[in-house]
């Protein structure tokens, strides 16, 4: 279980970082003792180690209890600050973040085909809640990902500098399963998939696609020195 530090004081257990830390899993702050405030009444923000763990780099939008490691979190330690009354409570994961089993060979067989057709339901258009339950499909080619009802084109633009493509990062029971996709600026979705396993596999294809096309596909403010997975 991961200590919290509590700023200029003395370490107390107060919450833990609970969950399996690997991809796929959804891990979630809360608290260990009866003196640990409210989680409701405090700040909260998620970092990840840097790819030479020398400094915690912010994941933004990440502020709520709920965090689902995504690709770019492999290797990684996760890292939350939680801040009440002035003060600052820093947990971490235990370890770094581990892969989902069998998950790279599975891309690797998607990346031969070329297309690949993932089913979605979209929860968010543009930061406005979306409440039908139909079955979109989130489509990731080689050079553009495309969003589609039936026939209907809903999203398609090329990869870009512009576009975004991460983890969903505002919590929810669902958020291991879902992707925040910026098509172009003004323009976002959340998606929720069939599986953990194929949310991962949509973030991993689009981000080889998108490499081979010089663009690096991330989410907002992440660092991007290194090639995500």
């Amino acid at each position: 279980l991961a200590l919290c530090r509590k700023s200029e004081e003395n370490v107390s257990l107060l919450y833990e970082i609970d969950g399996n830390e690997a991809l796929g899993s959804c891990l979630r702050v809360r608290p260990c003792s009866d003196e640990a405030p409210d989680l409701s009444k405090c700040t909260i923000q998620w970092y990840r180690s840097s790819s030479d763990d020398t400094k915690k780099e912010l994941i933004s939008g990440a502020t709520k209890s709920v965090y689902a490691p995504e690709p770019f979190d492999v290797g990684r330690a996760l890292h939350a600050d939680i801040i009440y009354n002035g003060h600052t409570l820093s947990l971490s994961t235990v370890g770094k973040i581990d892969p989902a089993a069998g998950l790279g060979s599975y891309v690797e067989a998607l990346v031969r085909k070329h297309d690949v057709d993932f089913n979605v339901v979209v929860t968010q258009m543009s930061g406005e809640d979306h409440t039908s339950e139909s079955i979109h499909l989130f489509h990731v080619g080689k050079m553009r990902i495309k969003l589609c009802k039936g026939k209907t084109v809903i999203a398609k633009e090329y990869y870009s500098s512009a576009m975004q493509l991460c983890g969903v990062r505002g919590g929810g029971n669902a958020a291991a399963q879902a992707v925040y996709w910026q098509a172009k600026k003004g323009v976002s979705f959340v998606v929720a998939f069939e599986s953990e396993r194929e949310r991962n596999a949509a973030i991993m294809l689009a981000r080889r696609f998108a490499c081979d096309c010089n663009v690096t596909l991330a989410g907002p403010e992440d660092r991007t020195e290194t090639s995500p997975n």
